[in-house]
Protein backbone atom coordinates (compact mmCIF):
# COMPACT_ATOMS: atom_id res chain seq x y z
CA UNK A 1 0.00 0.00 0.00
CA UNK A 2 1.22 3.94 -1.02
CA UNK A 3 1.73 6.24 1.82
CA UNK A 4 -1.70 6.95 3.15
CA UNK A 5 -2.47 8.48 6.94
CA UNK A 6 -4.49 6.08 9.26
CA UNK A 7 -1.91 3.74 9.08
CA UNK A 8 -2.31 3.21 12.85
CA UNK A 9 -0.63 -0.58 12.45
CA UNK A 10 2.20 1.22 12.27
CA UNK A 11 2.56 3.65 15.19
CA UNK A 12 1.75 1.07 17.16
CA UNK A 13 4.46 -1.24 16.00
CA UNK A 14 7.22 1.36 16.91
CA UNK A 15 5.24 3.24 19.75
CA UNK A 16 3.17 0.61 21.46
CA UNK A 17 -0.24 0.47 22.85
CA UNK A 18 -3.76 -0.37 21.51
CA UNK A 19 -5.31 0.64 18.90
CA UNK A 20 -7.96 2.24 20.85
CA UNK A 21 -5.40 4.05 22.61
CA UNK A 22 -4.63 5.81 19.77
CA UNK A 23 -5.99 9.35 18.58
CA UNK A 24 -5.88 8.95 14.72
CA UNK A 25 -5.26 12.56 13.22
CA UNK A 26 -3.63 11.32 10.75
CA UNK A 27 -6.31 11.17 8.35
CA UNK A 28 -9.16 14.09 7.25
CA UNK A 29 -12.48 11.69 8.60
CA UNK A 30 -14.58 13.11 10.78
CA UNK A 31 -14.18 12.21 14.32
CA UNK A 32 -17.18 13.16 15.42
CA UNK A 33 -18.88 10.92 12.72
CA UNK A 34 -22.90 10.92 11.57
CA UNK A 35 -24.91 8.92 14.27
CA UNK A 36 -25.98 6.05 12.51
CA UNK A 37 -28.75 4.88 14.12
CA UNK A 38 -30.66 1.61 13.90
CA UNK A 39 -30.39 -0.21 10.50
CA UNK A 40 -32.59 -2.79 10.17
CA UNK A 41 -31.81 -6.33 9.41
CA UNK A 42 -33.24 -6.36 5.78
CA UNK A 43 -30.21 -3.81 5.04
CA UNK A 44 -27.82 -6.89 6.08
CA UNK A 45 -29.21 -9.65 5.12
CA UNK A 46 -30.72 -8.71 1.31
CA UNK A 47 -29.15 -7.62 -2.06
CA UNK A 48 -29.71 -3.95 -2.71
CA UNK A 49 -32.63 -3.66 -4.65
CA UNK A 50 -32.41 -0.88 -7.93
CA UNK A 51 -35.29 1.23 -6.20
CA UNK A 52 -32.65 1.02 -3.35
CA UNK A 53 -29.94 2.17 -4.86
CA UNK A 54 -31.72 5.25 -6.64
CA UNK A 55 -33.11 6.37 -3.84
CA UNK A 56 -29.22 6.43 -2.62
CA UNK A 57 -28.66 8.12 -5.85
CA UNK A 58 -31.60 10.64 -5.42
CA UNK A 59 -29.99 11.09 -1.75
CA UNK A 60 -26.96 12.29 -2.97
CA UNK A 61 -28.82 14.67 -5.92
CA UNK A 62 -29.95 16.74 -3.47
CA UNK A 63 -27.34 16.80 -0.92
CA UNK A 64 -24.91 18.10 -3.77
CA UNK A 65 -27.25 20.46 -5.07
CA UNK A 66 -27.44 18.63 -8.54
CA UNK A 67 -29.51 17.15 -11.35
CA UNK A 68 -26.82 15.39 -13.41
CA UNK A 69 -26.59 11.45 -13.47
CA UNK A 70 -25.05 9.95 -10.59
CA UNK A 71 -23.12 6.19 -9.68
CA UNK A 72 -22.75 5.43 -6.10
CA UNK A 73 -19.41 3.80 -5.57
CA UNK A 74 -17.02 1.72 -2.62
CA UNK A 75 -15.62 4.85 -1.89
CA UNK A 76 -14.16 7.94 -4.07
CA UNK A 77 -11.36 5.66 -4.39
CA UNK A 78 -13.24 2.97 -6.58
CA UNK A 79 -13.98 5.66 -9.09
CA UNK A 80 -10.68 6.28 -8.97
CA UNK A 81 -9.53 3.02 -10.36
CA UNK A 82 -12.23 2.84 -12.66
CA UNK A 83 -11.02 6.09 -14.30
CA UNK A 84 -8.43 4.59 -17.11
CA UNK A 85 -11.94 2.68 -18.34
CA UNK A 86 -13.65 5.81 -19.29
CA UNK A 87 -11.20 6.41 -22.35
CA UNK A 88 -7.92 4.88 -23.74
CA UNK A 89 -4.44 5.95 -22.34
CA UNK A 90 -3.06 9.54 -23.73
CA UNK A 91 -1.52 12.63 -21.95
CA UNK A 92 -2.62 12.97 -18.34
CA UNK A 93 -2.44 15.72 -16.40
CA UNK A 94 -2.92 16.19 -12.53
CA UNK A 95 -2.47 19.16 -10.09
CA UNK A 96 0.46 19.05 -7.75
CA UNK A 97 0.91 17.96 -4.72
CA UNK A 98 -1.98 15.53 -4.70
CA UNK A 99 -3.42 12.58 -3.27
CA UNK A 100 -1.03 10.33 -4.39
CA UNK A 101 -3.48 7.12 -5.97
CA UNK A 102 -4.15 9.20 -8.96
CA UNK A 103 -0.81 8.75 -11.15
CA UNK A 104 -0.03 4.78 -10.16
CA UNK A 105 -3.53 3.60 -11.22
CA UNK A 106 -3.44 6.02 -14.42
CA UNK A 107 0.71 4.94 -15.05
CA UNK A 108 -0.22 1.06 -14.63
CA UNK A 109 -3.10 1.50 -17.38
CA UNK A 110 -1.03 3.11 -19.97
CA UNK A 111 -0.86 6.78 -19.30
CA UNK A 112 1.48 9.11 -19.90
CA UNK A 113 1.24 11.26 -16.72
CA UNK A 114 2.93 14.47 -15.55
CA UNK A 115 2.28 16.73 -12.29
CA UNK A 116 1.68 20.48 -12.77
CA UNK A 117 1.93 23.04 -10.42
CA UNK A 118 -0.41 25.64 -12.28
CA UNK A 119 -4.58 25.34 -13.47
CA UNK A 120 -3.15 26.71 -16.76
CA UNK A 121 -0.59 24.03 -17.41
CA UNK A 122 -3.32 21.26 -17.36
CA UNK A 123 -3.96 22.42 -21.01
CA UNK A 124 -3.81 20.27 -23.28
CA UNK A 125 -4.60 17.06 -21.57
CA UNK A 126 -6.46 14.39 -22.79
CA UNK A 127 -7.55 13.92 -18.98
CA UNK A 128 -7.03 16.78 -16.25
CA UNK A 129 -7.35 15.82 -12.36
CA UNK A 130 -7.89 18.43 -9.66
CA UNK A 131 -8.49 18.07 -5.93
CA UNK A 132 -10.91 20.94 -4.66
CA UNK A 133 -9.83 21.91 -2.20
CA UNK A 134 -6.59 20.33 -2.72
CA UNK A 135 -5.18 17.75 -0.75
CA UNK A 136 -2.52 18.09 0.99
CA UNK A 137 -2.42 21.63 0.89
CA UNK A 138 -5.56 22.91 0.95
CA UNK A 139 -5.30 24.81 -2.53
CA UNK A 140 -8.87 26.14 -3.41
CA UNK A 141 -9.93 26.75 -7.10
CA UNK A 142 -12.90 28.85 -7.78
CA UNK A 143 -15.50 27.35 -10.23
CA UNK A 144 -15.16 29.29 -12.70
CA UNK A 145 -11.35 28.92 -12.84
CA UNK A 146 -12.54 25.54 -13.70
CA UNK A 147 -15.35 25.41 -15.65
CA UNK A 148 -12.90 27.84 -17.94
CA UNK A 149 -10.60 24.65 -18.18
CA UNK A 150 -12.88 22.50 -19.93
CA UNK A 151 -12.41 23.69 -23.53
CA UNK A 152 -9.05 22.93 -23.28
CA UNK A 153 -8.65 19.61 -22.08
CA UNK A 154 -10.08 16.22 -22.90
CA UNK A 155 -11.61 15.44 -19.80
CA UNK A 156 -11.68 17.38 -16.41
CA UNK A 157 -11.91 15.56 -13.08
CA UNK A 158 -12.54 17.06 -10.25
CA UNK A 159 -12.25 15.26 -6.86
CA UNK A 160 -14.41 17.24 -4.16
CA UNK A 161 -13.69 14.52 -1.60
CA UNK A 162 -12.82 17.43 1.19
CA UNK A 163 -16.02 19.97 -0.50
CA UNK A 164 -18.97 19.34 1.85
CA UNK A 165 -18.04 21.85 4.22
CA UNK A 166 -17.47 24.65 1.59
CA UNK A 167 -19.96 23.79 -1.01
CA UNK A 168 -19.65 27.24 -2.12
CA UNK A 169 -16.67 25.91 -4.29
CA UNK A 170 -18.47 22.61 -5.38
CA UNK A 171 -19.03 22.03 -9.82
CA UNK A 172 -21.78 19.74 -8.48
CA UNK A 173 -24.90 21.49 -10.19
CA UNK A 174 -22.62 21.48 -13.60
CA UNK A 175 -21.47 17.73 -13.62
CA UNK A 176 -23.33 16.70 -16.33
CA UNK A 177 -21.19 19.30 -18.76
CA UNK A 178 -19.36 16.97 -21.06
CA UNK A 179 -16.08 16.40 -20.18
CA UNK A 180 -16.70 17.37 -16.80
CA UNK A 181 -16.47 14.12 -14.10
CA UNK A 182 -16.97 14.91 -10.28
CA UNK A 183 -15.85 12.22 -7.83
CA UNK A 184 -17.38 13.02 -4.17
CA UNK A 185 -16.37 11.45 -0.67
CA UNK A 186 -19.05 10.49 2.02
CA UNK A 187 -16.69 8.98 3.99
CA UNK A 188 -15.04 11.74 5.27
CA UNK A 189 -17.30 14.29 6.16
CA UNK A 190 -19.85 11.86 7.60
CA UNK A 191 -16.96 10.44 9.35
CA UNK A 192 -17.82 6.63 8.34
CA UNK A 193 -14.89 6.09 6.01
CA UNK A 194 -15.10 2.52 6.84
CA UNK A 195 -18.65 2.15 5.56
CA UNK A 196 -16.76 2.97 1.94
CA UNK A 197 -19.02 4.61 0.21
CA UNK A 198 -19.17 7.71 -2.63
CA UNK A 199 -20.20 9.01 -5.26
CA UNK A 200 -19.46 10.33 -9.50
CA UNK A 201 -21.63 12.60 -10.68
CA UNK A 202 -20.94 13.30 -14.69
CA UNK A 203 -22.67 13.16 -18.01
CA UNK A 204 -24.89 10.16 -19.04
CA UNK A 205 -22.21 8.64 -21.20
CA UNK A 206 -19.43 8.66 -18.72
CA UNK A 207 -21.90 7.79 -15.51
CA UNK A 208 -22.89 4.39 -17.46
CA UNK A 209 -19.58 3.15 -18.10
CA UNK A 210 -18.88 3.55 -14.80
CA UNK A 211 -22.26 1.84 -13.34
CA UNK A 212 -21.32 -0.67 -15.93
CA UNK A 213 -18.11 -1.50 -14.43
CA UNK A 214 -18.94 -0.88 -10.77
CA UNK A 215 -21.59 -3.93 -11.51
CA UNK A 216 -24.57 -4.66 -10.13
CA UNK A 217 -24.13 -4.14 -6.29
CA UNK A 218 -21.60 -1.37 -5.93
CA UNK A 219 -22.27 -0.27 -2.47
CA UNK A 220 -23.71 -2.56 0.47
CA UNK A 221 -27.33 -2.16 1.76
CA UNK A 222 -26.18 -0.87 5.06
CA UNK A 223 -23.98 1.84 2.92
CA UNK A 224 -27.27 2.42 1.38
CA UNK A 225 -29.60 2.92 4.60
CA UNK A 226 -26.68 5.13 6.16
CA UNK A 227 -26.27 7.00 3.55
CA UNK A 228 -30.18 7.79 2.73
CA UNK A 229 -30.37 9.03 6.04
CA UNK A 230 -27.58 11.00 6.19
CA UNK A 231 -27.27 12.98 2.85
CA UNK A 232 -31.08 14.41 3.93
CA UNK A 233 -30.21 15.27 7.18
CA UNK A 234 -29.34 19.62 6.21
CA UNK A 235 -29.24 20.43 10.15
CA UNK A 236 -26.74 17.92 11.05
CA UNK A 237 -24.51 19.32 7.95
CA UNK A 238 -24.84 22.41 8.65
CA UNK A 239 -24.58 22.15 12.35
CA UNK A 240 -21.38 19.80 11.34
CA UNK A 241 -19.77 22.68 8.97
CA UNK A 242 -20.10 25.61 11.16
CA UNK A 243 -18.41 23.51 14.03
CA UNK A 244 -15.59 22.21 11.42
CA UNK A 245 -14.67 26.01 10.90
CA UNK A 246 -14.44 26.74 14.41
CA UNK A 247 -12.61 23.64 14.81
CA UNK A 248 -9.84 24.61 12.02
CA UNK A 249 -8.94 28.42 14.45
CA UNK A 250 -9.15 26.42 17.49
CA UNK A 251 -6.43 23.87 16.21
CA UNK A 252 -4.35 26.84 14.04
CA UNK A 253 -4.03 28.66 17.45
CA UNK A 254 -3.26 25.55 19.90
CA UNK A 255 0.12 24.75 17.60
CA UNK A 256 1.13 28.53 17.41
CA UNK A 257 3.22 27.66 20.45
CA UNK A 258 5.37 25.05 18.53
CA UNK A 259 6.54 27.56 15.61
CA UNK A 260 4.40 25.65 13.34
CA UNK A 261 2.99 27.77 10.39
CA UNK A 262 -0.23 27.22 8.34
CA UNK A 263 0.44 26.05 4.87
CA UNK A 264 -3.10 25.43 4.17
CA UNK A 265 -5.92 22.84 4.65
CA UNK A 266 -9.65 22.15 4.21
CA UNK A 267 -12.78 21.88 6.68
CA UNK A 268 -11.22 18.63 8.08
CA UNK A 269 -7.70 19.26 8.23
CA UNK A 270 -4.31 21.76 8.61
CA UNK A 271 -0.78 21.32 6.97
CA UNK A 272 1.77 22.84 9.05
CA UNK A 273 5.37 23.54 8.19
CA UNK A 274 7.66 22.28 11.25
CA UNK A 275 11.26 22.43 11.86
CA UNK A 276 10.85 18.86 11.33
CA UNK A 277 8.04 17.04 10.98
CA UNK A 278 9.35 13.32 11.91
CA UNK A 279 10.41 14.83 15.29
CA UNK A 280 6.73 16.58 15.47
CA UNK A 281 5.59 13.01 14.62
CA UNK A 282 7.39 11.30 17.65
CA UNK A 283 6.05 13.98 20.17
CA UNK A 284 2.81 13.73 19.39
CA UNK A 285 2.84 9.98 19.38
CA UNK A 286 4.53 9.54 22.40
CA UNK A 287 1.07 10.85 23.62
CA UNK A 288 -0.55 8.06 21.40
CA UNK A 289 -1.66 10.54 18.94
CA UNK A 290 -1.01 9.71 15.71
CA UNK A 291 -0.13 12.80 12.48
CA UNK A 292 0.58 12.15 8.83
CA UNK A 293 4.12 13.37 7.19
CA UNK A 294 5.29 13.48 3.47
CA UNK A 295 8.76 11.37 2.26
CA UNK A 296 8.50 14.43 -0.73
CA UNK A 297 8.50 17.73 2.10
CA UNK A 298 10.27 16.36 5.41
CA UNK A 299 8.74 19.56 7.17
CA UNK A 300 5.15 19.57 6.57
CA UNK A 301 2.89 17.99 9.19
CA UNK A 302 -0.58 17.34 8.87
CA UNK A 303 -3.37 16.98 11.51
CA UNK A 304 -6.83 16.11 11.11
CA UNK A 305 -9.03 18.03 13.77
CA UNK A 306 -9.65 15.94 17.29
CA UNK A 307 -13.07 15.46 18.27
CA UNK A 308 -15.06 15.00 21.67
CA UNK A 309 -13.48 17.42 23.80
CA UNK A 310 -11.56 15.05 25.80
CA UNK A 311 -9.19 14.48 22.42
CA UNK A 312 -8.08 18.06 22.27
CA UNK A 313 -7.35 18.17 26.14
CA UNK A 314 -4.55 15.26 25.18
CA UNK A 315 -3.77 17.08 22.18
CA UNK A 316 -3.28 20.36 24.39
CA UNK A 317 -0.78 18.67 27.31
CA UNK A 318 1.25 16.49 24.59
CA UNK A 319 2.25 19.75 22.70
CA UNK A 320 3.00 21.29 26.59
Amino acid sequence: MREHGGNLDHARQRFGGRADDWIDLSTGINRLPYPVGEISAHHWQALPSRSEIDALHRAARHAYGTAAPVVAMGGAQAAIQLLPQLAPGGRARIFAPIYNEYAPVLSAAGWEVEEVWELDALAGADLAIVVNPNNPDGRRHAPKDLLALLPRVGRLVIDESFIDAVPELSLASEADRPGLLILRSFGKFYGLAGLRLGFALGNAADIGKLAAASGPWPVSGAAIAIGCRALRDDAWAKATSARLARDCVRLDEMVQSQGWQLVGGAPLFRLYETPGALAAQQKLAQGQIWSRVFAQNPTWLRLGLPGIEAEWTRLAEVLD
